[in-house]
This record gives structure tokens, sequence and C-alpha cells, in this order.
């Protein structure tokens, strides 16, 4: 349960405090002055402090300015704060807000709004840990791990195009890690806070795509039960994936064309155009000079799309990254499951070196994974063996 800390110079505040929140089934602790509050506060671990405004040594909005600084200073985890008193004014209360407190409660305190404030104190608390956890979560899903110069290339190349508006097009073999590329490109991007959206054209009936891509109008088809934007309307404003590109019908990629010429497209079962304002980056593990020869692509849609052509190399061309690449699953595997982290020996990680990797990093990934939950703590070049 929560943890609490009540900072007040007035014992019958505090007691009643206590009491209320206990009773409330949290743990509660009390302290008489700003300067004892802050000790605590810095050095033991809470989920939300109560205090009061006006204190001998140091007062409530002292106490919050020297905790934020404390804070900081200590890299720990900011709590809210919740000023508690007796002696309000607006401009108090503005002051406090402005100094970061979460909320400003006046005495006599009034037992729903006290609760109501600490549910909305500690599920902010739990909102903001939960961000942070996806945020890290995504920026680790999206890291190009490796020092090789093919991969240093392709680096390069994202942190030139990413903030153009130009198209790109990622070409590689399945597993390479194209789609992390794309993230990559949006991210750097003036779009990075508009919307990423992702279409696997191979995923989908070439049936259903142009449904899929511009949307449709209600009636349009069977199934059409109401009207439907598609993924360019989506993501207007940002960035659409196309992946595998190359498995798109000629119908879809003759209106994919015309959205990239004229920044317009239209539904399925409709004559009006729709404006879109969209930066497209397409993948593909097909050679599109071979399709475009064997008329299963247009030409003409290639040279739109191929304006900064990126290739993802094969795991086989920067086996040198394979150490890191390692390390980079195992913590990231182990820290998912919430396992404790295994060792790969020197003579494992050579093993791995060696290994082919038709699936690339995927199936290195996947490999990795293996080992982590078949083998004992130090994985070895045995067991590389065993369950590669």
């Amino acid at each position: 349960m929560a943890k609490i800390l009540v900072i007040d110079d007035e014992r019958a505040i505090r007691n009643t405090l206590k009491e209320i929140l206990e009773f409330e089934g949290y743990t509660v602790e009390t302290v008489e002055d700003g300067k004892k509050g802050l000790d605590k506060a810095l050095t033991g671990v809470y989920n939300l402090i109560f205090s009061d405004v006006k204190m001998p040594e140091m007062d409530g909005l002292e106490f919050l300015t020297a905790y934020h600084k404390g804070i900081q200073q200590i890299g720990g985890e900011d709590v809210p704060v919740v000023m508690i008193s007796g002696h309000g004014t607006v401009e108090t209360a503005v002051e406090a807000l402005k100094n970061g407190a979460f909320d400003f409660i006046e005495k006599p305190l009034d037992l729903n709004r006290l609760l109501l404030t600490t549910k909305h104190a500690l599920d902010h608390k739990s909102l903001v840990q939960e961000t942070k956890v996806l945020r890290k979560k995504i920026g680790t899903k999206n890291q190009m791990i490796g020092e090789s110069d093919a991969i240093m290339h392709v680096r390069a190349i994202i942190d030139k195009v990413a903030p153009t508006e130009a198209r790109v097009l990622i070409t590689g073999s399945n597993g390479t890690g194209k789609e992390v590329v794309a993230h990559l490109i949006h991210e750097n991007s003036s779009r990075s806070n508009g919307p990423m959206v992702e279409v696997n054209c191979a995923a989908i009936p070439s049936e259903l795509i142009e449904s899929e891509l511009f949307g449709h109008m209600k009636g349009s088809f069977t199934g059409a039960v109401k009207d439907r934007a598609g993924k360019f309307e989506q993501a207007d404003g940002g960035t659409l994936f196309l992946d595998e590109i190359g498995d798109m019908s000629l119908s879809a990629q003759t209106k994919v064309l015309r959205a990239l010429q004229e920044n317009e497209i239209t539904r399925v079962g409709s004559d009006k155009t729709i404006k879109v304002n969209v930066r497209v980056v397409a993948a593909t593990n097909k050679d599109l000079h071979k399709e475009i020869e064997a008329g299963r692509f247009r030409e003409d849609l290639f040279h739109r799309l191929n304006v900064i052509p990126i290739h993802v190399p094969d795991l086989e061309d920067r086996k040198e990254d394979i150490p890191l690449l390692v390390n980079h699953f195992t913590q990231l595997i182990c820290n998912e499951q919430g396992w404790k982290v295994k060792n790969f020996s020197d003579d494992a990680v050579e093993a791995l070196k060696q290994h082919h990797w038709p699936g690339n990093i995927r199936e290195l990934r996947n490999v990795v994974e293996r080992l982590i939950i078949l083998s004992g703590d130090t994985i070895t070049a045995e067991d590389v063996v065993t369950y590669a």
C-alpha cells in the first residue's frame, strides 16, 4: 500500500491525518517541522507528501523548493506534494502550485476533499511511472545497436535525412531491422509529435488494401457499414510507413502514386478528394528493379519513393556487432521478464559469431531468449551448439 509523509507543526492535525489515512489502508509517517520533513522526504521512500505552509524552522514553501532541488541533486524520484494551510490565500496557493505542489487544501480539512486529492495524487504518480516505463521500452525498442562500418553508415544517412521531408525507401532482408530505421526517421523528424502509422502491405488481402490505405464510404462494398478513414488520413501531419510495399497490388500502387503526386486521396466509393499532409517511408525485402522488369511494380512509383535509399545490411555483413547485440538483447529480455541478468561467456559469444544467421537480427534475438531460458546462469559455447 502507498506510504504517505505528513509534515505539520500541529499535533492534532498530524494525528487526525494519520488516523484518517491509516483507516483507508495507507502507511503514514508524521513529523512536526519542515527541516525534519525534508530529511525524511529525501532519505525515505514515499508515494505522497502532505505539508503545512506555516511551520517553524522551515515553512512549507521553503520545504517545497528545497525538496525539489534535493531530489534533482540526488537523482531521486519526485513524488506529489499537497500543501495544507489554515491561513490560505489565493496568492499562497498560486505560489505553491508554481513551485511544484500537486494541490492546495485549506484547513479545516474536508474529509471528502482530502481523500479525493489523495487518490488523484497517487493515481498521477502511478501514471507518471507507467509513462516513464513505456517511454523507456519504446526508446529501447527503436535503437540501432552496433558500431560496425555498415551500421554507422546507416546511422549517418538517418541523421541527415530525418529532419527533411524527403521520402525514404528502406531495403534489406527479413529481420534486419527496417522497421527500426523507419521509426528512427520519424522520431528524429519535425513530424515526431504527429502520428506514426504503419501498414504491412503483405498482410492485407489485395481486395482490401485500397480501403485500408484510402478509407471507404458506407455501402461502397459488402461489409462497409459506416464511413471509415484510411491510413493516409490517420497519418495526416505525421509519417506513413508502408512496409513490404513490393507486395502491393498494381491498382493500389496507382492510387498511392496519385496521393504522392497530388497530396490528396479519394475514399473507396466516393468522388470527393481529401487533402493529406503525410511523409511516406516505404520498405521492402524485394529487388524492386526485378519487380519492375517483371511488370509487378510501377517504375514511376519506385522513383517517387526512392528519393533517399537506405539499405540495411544482413547480420552476416556485420558480425562484429554480435557481442553488442547479445548484451542488448540479454538486458532487454531479462528486464522484461523480471529475471536475473545472465552472462554469456566469451566462447559462447564467439560461437554465436561463427553461426549462420539467415533470419538476421530477429533470429539472433530469438536464439538469445532461448539460451537465457534453457541454459544456466552462465551461457557457454556448448549451450550455443545445443540450442542455437
